[in-house]
C-alpha cells in the first residue's frame, strides 16, 4: 500500500524541530520508520513548517507507529492513496 503523510508542525516548535530532525542522519531516520516502510519521497516547506510524504508499507500499523514518533511536534494525517492505474482500475469496476 501507499501512504501520503502530511504534517504542520506546531507553532513556535519550527526551529527545534528543524534543528533536531538535522541531526538525524539517514540511517537513524531508517531505523525510526522500521523494517517495514519503504521511503519514496519527502518534501518540505520550510517556511510554513509543513510537508509530504510518500511511503509503501503493507502494514498500516508501522506507518501509524512511525507516525506517532513525530506527532507530539507536529499535527500529522496518513492516508491510504493509489496511483493512477488503480484509480483507473476501480473506475472501471463502476462502469456498467
Amino acid at each position: 500500500m501507499t501512504f501520503l503523510i502530511t504534517w504542520q508542525v506546531y507553532q513556535g516548535r519550527l526551529h527545534p524541530v528543524l534543528a533536531h530532525f538535522a541531526k538525524i542522519s539517514e540511517e537513524q531516520d531508517k531505523a525510526l520508520m522500521g523494517p517495514d516502510i519503504k521511503m519514496i519521497g519527502r518534501w518540505h516547506d520550510l517556511v510554513s513548517g509543513t510537508g509530504v510524504c510518500i511511503v509503501e508499507s503493507d502494514s498500516a500499523e508501522a506507518v501509524t507507529a512511525y507516525a506517532l514518533k513525530w506527532n507530539g511536534e507536529m499535527d500529522i494525517t496518513v492516508q491510504p492513496v493509489v496511483d493512477d492505474a488503480m484509480a483507473r482500475e476501480m473506475g472501471e469496476r463502476l462502469s456498467p
